[in-house]
């Protein structure tokens, strides 16, 4: 059986106490990690994508976002933005396909 798990979350909002993110310079990282709400059998398929980016319009928008670290209970999400851009804030959804256990599947 194939099942699907997915989610949305703000990874930060740095312009709100002058965070790393918008105050910054340089190669800089976030890691954030997301937990399945269900155990899959094997690391499922994950997408991830930014659904909302606030940025400075003086910068360049520079911006890197992934998966990683997948497993059968969660993965990490991995933002990387570098260079003089400012991220005020990040919101990203998920998707993860992948095999899960059915109704029909017995431990003998």
């Amino acid at each position: 059986m194939v099942g699907v798990d997915q989610g949305s979350m703000i990874l930060f909002s740095d312009f709100e106490h002058d965070g790393e993110m918008w105050t910054g310079s340089g190669a800089r990282k976030l890691v954030t990690p997301v937990g399945f709400s269900e155990h899959f059998l094997s690391p499922p398929s994950v997408h991830v994508s930014v659904s909302m980016w606030d940025l400075d319009k003086r910068t360049n928008a520079r911006a890197d976002i992934a998966a990683d670290a997948i497993t059968e209970t969660g993965f990490q999400i991995i933002f990387r933005t570098w260079g003089d851009t400012r991220v005020a804030r990040m919101r990203v959804n998920w998707t993860a396909i992948g095999e899960v256990r059915g109704d029909d599947d017995w431990d003998v």
